[in-house]
This record gives structure tokens, sequence and C-alpha cells, in this order.
């Protein structure tokens, strides 16, 4: 059983982030250890909840056998220019790739002049694929941009943020933008991505914003017939943020559930919150990890 979305603030990140003058970039203020970033409001990271004999801990308590790390997307990290971006995708692989079991890793790579070798480079020090922003293949064109790192990912073996409204509750750009930024991934994949990625295992994020959802209205406007996506066998979805209730319906959309994947998105979210992942059918999830492999894998956020 895995669960292959999780995030956790190592020491090296949170270094690299402190020397930064512009965003993203942390500061200490009264005792607190505060991250300041682009399109979002200031956000207190918890370090001592992010100890990872602590954070370890709880993979087990969540009766777990491992959990994949990534670097999470709205800090803009990948889209920086591209020497800002290799030096804090650095100290992340640093971090996170110096804790061993029972964390696994996903890469990084720059989206400035993205070169095949960085994902090269991030899968021979040992990470399981690659994680890349939804915004970064919300369009057909920005999926072309990316194709030789998406070829790369078939061998065996963010779009600018908008400002921030203070106005805004926490939660509204999880509703709104990033929800929206990957039904406009998904979109782009099924139209474009799969007939240029045959062999491609990818998986998107909370459910792809439940972008399959709308198959029917899809279908509609003239898309592509995705009443096919069940059969795609390289196509997958984890179930981060997302309950019982939901996972249910997305299972009979998509016809069935064995493309989906347990995703938590600890500890932006609590998955006890959401009764899970209790509540989900272990062993199905455990197949469907093993048969997405988890390795040489795109994974979009």
């Amino acid at each position: 059983m895995i669960d292959i979305h999780q995030h956790l603030w190592t020491e090296p990140l949170v270094q690299a982030l402190s020397r930064r003058r512009e965003l993203p970039f942390v500061r200490v203020e009264h005792g607190l250890t505060v991250l300041f970033l682009a399109g979002e409001r200031p956000y207190v990271i918890d370090l001592a909840s992010e100890e990872p004999s602590r954070r370890a801990a709880l993979v087990e308590r969540d009766g777990l056998d491992s959990a994949l790390l990534c670097l999470s997307s709205p800090l803009g990290i990948e889209s920086l220019p591209r020497a800002q971006a290799l030096e804090l995708i650095d100290a992340y692989h640093d971090g996170a790739l110096a804790l061993g079991e029972p964390f696994g890793v996903w890469g990084a790579v720059a989206l400035d002049r993205p070169d095949p070798a960085d994902v090269e480079n991030a899968l021979a020090r040992g990470c399981v694929g690659i994680s890349l922003p939804a915004g970064a293949l919300a369009s057909v064109d920005r999926l072309a941009c990316l194709r030789p790192l998406l070829a790369r990912l078939e061998l065996p073996g963010a779009a600018p943020a908008a400002g921030a409204s203070l106005q805004d509750p926490l939660w509204w750009p999880a509703l709104t933008r990033y929800v929206a930024s990957m039904q406009e991934a998904w979109l782009a994949f099924i139209s474009a991505g799969r007939s240029e990625h045959p062999e491609l295992r990818i998986v998107f994020s909370m459910l792809a914003g439940l972008a399959p959802l709308h198959a029917e209205r899809l279908a509609s406007r003239g898309g592509p017939d995705p009443r096919g996506l069940g059969d795609d066998r390289l196509l997958f979805y984890d179930t981060s943020s997302y309950g019982p209730a939901t996972v249910r319906v997305f299972a009979e959309t998509i016809g069935g559930p064995a493309q989906l994947l347990y995703g938590s998105d600890r500890p932006v979210v609590e998955p006890g919150l959401l009764d899970t992942p209790e509540a989900l059918d272990r062993t199905l999830l455990a197949d469907a990890a093993a048969r997405a492999s988890v390795a040489r894998e795109a994974v979009l956020r």
C-alpha cells in the first residue's frame, strides 16, 4: 500500500528558500517559519510536525508500506529562471532523497529550457519518476514543449500565478485554480498527449480535478470520446483530497477502480478528515500501485 502524493519540508529546501530575496522565499518572523510565494497567502511551516521520524510514524500509523514525496507545485519553483530553479530543485532532491525508507521521491525538473538530461539526473539519483505542475501541460502547445522530457520517461528502466487576494479564504485556490489546471492538463493529454506518448505511464493527482466527470459535456462540444479511457492501462489517478463518496462516483465514470491510486497530499490534507485510507479498498489500491510500478512515470499535480 503506497501513498503516492505527500510533501515534506526538509532542512535543505527550507534553508535554500531562506537565502532568496525574490519570491518564493522563507522568513522567520516572531518565531514562526513563514513561506511567501506568488499567487498565495503567506503560509506558516510547522517544522516540528515535519520532523522525518514523526512523518515516518504517520506512514506506519496509516497502514502504508511507503509514501512518495513530491515538490509542491504552488511554490512555483519549476517555473523560475533555470539557474534559480535548479538551485532549489537540488536542495529539494538532497533533503528528500536523504530520508530513506519509508519515503520515496518524485523528481523535479526546471521548465525553463527543459532538458531531458534533468530527467536522467533525477532518475540516476534514485527518484522514482518525475512530477510536473499541471499548468506545464495545460494546453496542447505546452504539452508539445515538454515532449522531449515525456519521451525520456517512456523509456524503460506552472503557468504564471495570478495575484493573491487577501479577501479570498485560504481554501480558494484549491477549489478554483488548482482544479481548473488539472482539468486543462487532463484534456490536453487525452486530446494530444497519448497519441504522442503511447507508452508513458502517467498519474493525475486529485482525480484530475474530476475532469472525466465532464465526459458528456466534452462529447457535446466536439471533444474526443473519453469512453475508452478505462481501457488505457497506463493512465492513473490519485485520490488526494477526495473521500470515498467522490472516489466511488469517479470510479464508475472511468469504468471501474482499476486505475485508482492512493494519494493523501499530507501534510496539506489530513487523511483522517476524509475517512481515508481506512474507508478505501486497500487490496484494490495496492494492486493498482503494483500495476503502475510507480517507477519512471510522470505525475501531474
